[in-house]
């Protein structure tokens, strides 16, 4: 089998709310973020070459702006013929009716319903820990829904390349991160010390015998960043 590449890229700096857990706001790139893109190219174009492989010309993303603006950066600064297809599956975890909610607003929102016990204090970053409101998914649950989505494309991919390839994928940090973990490649103790930089290749090795890292450095976490 030819060797296969997982590249993952978290999309580039965009307009965040302050105080806002990331989950699915819909804003654009920053000036910053557009840029971040753009050179992500050449880091990818570098890479490949390293690795003696061809780059794949249908690039994965989110379907949220952020990402779906930096694999089109990416895309066109490539070389070559290159297409963008969108997924719910590659998104950053969900926090259902809460979603773009301050963070203080979450906790009076639970703290206001009687159904629900308070908050812990480590809501925001427990891989485990999901929100009681509607359409809620926790940090751990978005990890697999990504995992699921990279096996099933490697796989397909694993059945028709004919050459060494990068699989280009641009998504969200902390879903990325619990994908990594999902699939063996990080401990969970990892996950919750490790970030990813903006518009920086990581890349997994997929084959018949699992994943490993390839390629890429994980970004060292702030422990009072936000979880995307």
């Amino acid at each position: 089998m030819p060797r296969l590449i997982a590249a993952l890229l978290r999309h580039g700096d965009y307009r965040q709310l302050p105080e806002t857990p990331s989950a699915l706001q819909p804003f654009p790139l920053t000036d910053k973020g557009r840029e971040q893109a753009r050179r992500a190219a050449g880091a990818l174009l570098q890479m490949a070459r390293e690795m003696r492989c061809s780059i794949d010309t249908e690039l994965h993303s989110s379907r949220l702006l952020r990402a779906w603006e930096s694999a089109t950066l990416i895309a066109e600064n490539l070389q070559g013929d290159y297409a963008i297809q969108s997924f719910d599956a590659l998104a950053e975890r969900s926090m259902g009716s809460a979603a773009n909610l301050t963070v203080s607003q979450v906790e009076a929102v639970v703290r206001e319903d009687p159904r629900f016990e308070e908050l812990p204090a480590d809501w925001k970053s427990s891989s485990h820990f999901c929100l009681p409101l509607q359409g809620a998914e926790s940090l751990a649950e978005a990890g697999q829904r990504v995992a699921q989505h990279l096996v099933e494309t490697m796989q397909q991919l694993a059945r028709h390349a004919q050459q060494d390839t990068f699989k280009v994928f641009v998504g969200h940090g902390a879903a990325m991160r619990h994908a990594a973990w999902q699939l063996g490649v990080l401990d969970l103790s990892d996950v919750a010390r490790l970030s990813m930089f903006h518009a920086q290749p990581v890349c997994l090795e997929y084959s018949d015998t699992g994943w490993r890292h390839a390629g890429g450095d994980w970004k060292v976490r702030d422990a009072t960043a936000q979880p995307d």
